[in-house]
């Protein structure tokens, strides 16, 4: 029952490419299934498409040419020209020689046996603490059977969502009633729409008089927020009372702030922008937040975000309704106690690591003598076998960069995405890519999370991911919605853990690809010649971005000197951390990350250790306000003598232990008050030196003229004083300081 279900999303090729009889014939069943919930279905229109990411920012040609830049694209086409003989021409037409030695898929037979040492990637459950779901049904025939409203309905049927999946109709009654939820589903099962829906359906009954905050939709990366966003509006395109706000960095500060003023109903947001308009906007809170939404709520989770969730999480009221969705729930349940989830319930649509059954899953060995020839590999399989409707995986924006410019000067349709492009860029590229103008997306994990692009046939994992986890969310943007997809993963030998991770997860499905030796020689020697070309265009990015960096610096010295009591009079943006406390948490997420590669990670700081050890600091700095000042400067010293320390002893060895005793601070401290207070007692005549008790002088060789000359003149002003007469009583004439000469005699 639970994989008997259509979600039938819209898709580009039906709204571009009319004689696809098969979804004219799909479109009237739906509506004849459909024609008691509604009596005046509409069979004439096609169904909408959800997502639209090309009104969120300005074109990036307009970016361009406010910035004065030039596009990747142009300085491509500037270097095609400059090739001697086009090189991309010749290797299509030799490219049908190869078929003596095509490339073939073949049953995947590992190595070695694969050992009972995997490591578990999936924590056990505590069921004490998640209430029982005993009685949640994972089926429904329509939506009207899950009671929510008729706006609700017709926007539904104007998507095109004929019938709830598993996750939709579990969840969608449950959050009616205010529960707290945790749900899981495999890639491609609607997620957004089982929270969307019932969040939708609660703020039609809120009270309207009030305006503010109500929910708040947070994600990890800026383009799956744009999504949800988009979605959302979709779905309330019947109830024109309900505003949505998008706050995400990369877009303008000052309109989201606008926006925030006015109090929207929703607000989709990543957790950094969100937590800067909280402490820096006038007028915003979350005082009268009723649902908190964490999307991909294990990402969410990690070590990078988890403090910005910690606080957004203070900031919230504590009677809310809390819901936690993703593909993979890999957190403990000490993260979700942390979050204050009320009694929620466990609702696993799927296990968390079942694959699609429209899925095929291949992998293509690299040997280590093959290494060097990952692009080799990639174009041999681009240009033959997957040739379009392509997302490739790269391990760092760099790679993803140059994979850009290889396939651009190769004559291939392409987009880049990653996190050095701008916000407009980024968004072109999914636009582009989902429009289907080019056949490539190549991205880092920035798309791996979330985003739902219809028609993505095969997913090329050209970097390994670090983990299962990532795996899965990286192959879940194809074979959605019951959609036949391939998902390819270039395996070395060093990423054994995760093949056998990958073999006990696909079974006996999983294939293996063995690609031409021919054809990777070929474009090898390729890739070998445009060498030069690849080079000149990243110098002259950089020598663009040179520039555009000195014109910015120029710019802002002008606004400094024309408007300076206008920038010093505002007031400054703060942060819930310092700038150590934030360098510490993400020294911690790279040492986690690191050891989950190695396999170790016992010995690295875990989230609650970084966030323990955050609030003790927070709580030092809040108790050194109160000193006073001579120990307040004494232990600024202390620290800024540790950090000269760390930073000299960065990158060496230490080879001598320090001294155990005090510190040279603090024995400069006490030194000097000791001499403070001999001097006080001789003005005041308790103590009188003798002429013997002189300090020994020192040794010729190791004084230097400066301290002979001091310690001449500190003798001799020491005799002076005892030379002074006593007054009458023996007792010294009142100091300066004194208050007696103020007394009356």
């Amino acid at each position: 029952m639970a994989t008997d279900f259509s979600f039938e999303q819209p898709s580009d090729e039906e709204v571009e490419y009319e004689e696809n009889d098969d979804s004219e014939e799909e479109e009237h069943e739906v509506d004849e299934d459909n024609e008691d919930a509604d009596p005046k279905p509409r069979t004439n229109k096609k169904p909408q498409s959800p997502w639209d990411f090309s009104s969120y920012s300005e074109s990036v040609a307009d970016e361009h040419s406010h910035r004065r830049t030039t596009s990747i694209d142009f300085k491509i086409s500037k270097a095609r020209q400059q090739l001697s003989a086009p090189i991309a021409k010749p290797i299509e037409e030799d490219s049908d020689s190869d078929d003596s030695e095509p490339h073939r898929q073949e049953e995947y037979r590992p190595d070695d046996e694969d050992g009972d040492d995997d490591v578990d990637t999936h924590v056990a459950e505590k069921k004490p603490f998640f209430a029982s779901s005993e009685g949640v049904t994972f089926h429904a025939n329509s939506f009207i059977e899950l009671h929510i409203s008729r706006p609700l309905l017709r926007a539904c049927e104007a998507l095109g969502y004929s019938k709830p999946t598993p996750i939709q109709a579990a969840c969608i009654p449950l959050a009616l009633t205010g529960r707290d939820i945790c749900g899981s589903a495999i890639t491609g099962s609607g997620k957004t729409a089982a929270f969307a829906l019932p969040t939708l359906e609660r703020l039609l009954y809120r009270p309207k008089n009030r305006p503010a905050i109500r929910v708040l939709i947070l994600t990890p990366t800026r383009e799956l927020a744009v999504q949800v966003h988009s979605m959302i509006g979709k779905l309330a395109q019947f109830m024109p009372d309900i505003r949505c706000c998008l706050v995400v960095g990369g877009l303008s500060t000052k309109v989201q702030e606008a926006a925030l003023r006015t109090m929207p109903d929703i607000v989709v947001a990543t957790p950094g922008r969100m937590i800067d308009h909280l402490r820096n906007s006038m007028s915003v809170d979350l005082d009268d937040l009723a649902v908190l939404i964490l999307d991909e709520a294990d990402r969410l989770l990690e070590l990078g975000f988890s403090a910005e969730i910690r606080e957004l999480v203070r900031l919230c009221p504590k009677r809310r309704q809390t819901m936690l969705f993703s593909a993979t729930m890999t957190e403990e349940v000490d993260e979700l106690i942390n979050l204050s989830l009320n009694k929620p319930l466990r609702l696993s649509a799927d296990p968390s690591t079942k694959r699609p059954a429209t899925l095929t899953e291949e992998v293509v060995r690299i040997r280590r003598m093959r290494e060097g020839n990952h692009e080799a590999v990639l174009l041999a399989l681009c240009t033959k076998t997957f040739t379009s409707k392509v997302i490739v995986f790269s391990g760092t924006k760099l790679a993803a960069h140059r994979l850009k410019i290889i396939f651009g000067l190769l004559g291939f349709k392409a987009a880049e995405l990653h996190g050095n492009l701008t916000q407009a860029q980024r968004l072109d590229a999914l636009e582009l890519f989902r429009r289907q103008e080019v056949d490539f997306l190549i991205a880092t994990d920035v798309a791996a999370r979330g985003l739902d692009i219809i028609g993505v046939q095969t997913v090329i994992n050209f970097a390994c991911p670090r983990d299962l986890t990532s795996y899965v969310h990286r192959v879940g943007r194809t074979a959605r919605a019951g959609r036949e997809g391939y998902a390819v993963t270039f395996v070395t030998d060093n990423d054994r853990s995760l093949l056998k991770a990958i073999v006990k997860r696909a079974g006996s499905r999983l294939k293996s690809r063995i690609v031409a030796e021919q054809s990777i020689t070929k474009w090898a020697q390729v890739i070998e010649q445009l060498e030069d070309q690849v080079s000149a265009v990243m110098q002259e990015e950089r020598e663009e971005m040179a520039l555009r960096k000195a014109e910015m610096e120029a710019n802002k010295a002008e606004n400094m000197i024309a408007h300076r009591d206008e920038i010093y009079s505002r007031p400054k943006r703060t942060w819930f951390v310092t700038e150590k406390e934030k360098k510490l948490v993400q020294k911690a997420a790279k040492e986690n990350t690191a050891a989950k590669e190695n396999g170790s990670e016992s010995k690295v700081m875990s989230a609650e250790q970084a966030e323990d050890l955050k609030m003790k600091e927070k709580r030092k700095r809040e108790r050194e306000k109160n000193l006073p000042r001579k120990k307040r400067r004494k232990l600024e010293a202390a620290r800024e003598q540790l950090e000269d320390e760390d930073d000299l002893d960065d990158g060496k060895d230490k080879t001598k232990k320090e001294k155990s005793g005090i510190s040279l601070v603090d024995l400069a401290y006490r030194r000097a008050k000791a001499v403070k207070a001999v001097n006080k007692a001789v003005d005041a005549g308790k103590i009188v030196r003798k002429a013997g008790n002189k300090p020994k002088p020192k040794s010729r060789a190791s004084e230097s003229r400066t301290e002979e000359m001091q310690d001449l003149f500190q003798n001799d002003m020491s005799e002076r004083k005892q030379r002074k007469p006593l007054h009458a009583g023996g007792k010294k004439k009142s100091s300066f300081k004194s208050k007696s000469r103020y007394k009356r005699r």
